[in-house]
């Protein structure tokens, strides 16, 4: 079976600029969270609208990209898979978080994305 099993695509807009880093082996990384709208019809019939919000980060050239021309409320799609870690937080407690890993992106501008209900 070729199909992949984690895979991810999104399209939302940049809740902030992206937070760019160096690492201690030279890779550049982004750092951003992406907002997503869903839409559906509620019970009066009306167009109800829920945000969900994910944490992303891009690696290499895709964090280079970000850092030239992303920008809070710009909308992008991302194709990605998730991963999730373990780590020691500020105050020593043991943390986790899922965040979808980039592995390809396209930046489609400032502007309302269609949906339908």
């Amino acid at each position: 079976m070729n199909t992949p099993v984690n895979h991810v695509h999104l399209i939302g807009s940049l809740t902030q600029d992206p937070a760019i880093i160096t690492t201690a082996k030279g890779q550049k990384m982004a750092r951003f969270a992406l907002t997503t709208k869903e839409y559906r019809k509620g019970l009066e019939g009306k167009i109800e609208t829920e945000n969900q919000w994910h944490k992303i980060v891009a690696w290499g050239k895709w964090a280079t990209v970000l850092e030239e021309f992303a920008e809070k409320g710009i909308q992008i799609a991302v194709e990605g898979k998730l991963r999730s870690r373990f780590f020691k937080g500020k105050d020593g407690r043991n943390q986790y978080s899922t965040e979808i890993e980039v592995m390809d992106m396209v930046l489609l501008g400032h502007g309302q994305i269609a949906q339908s209900a």
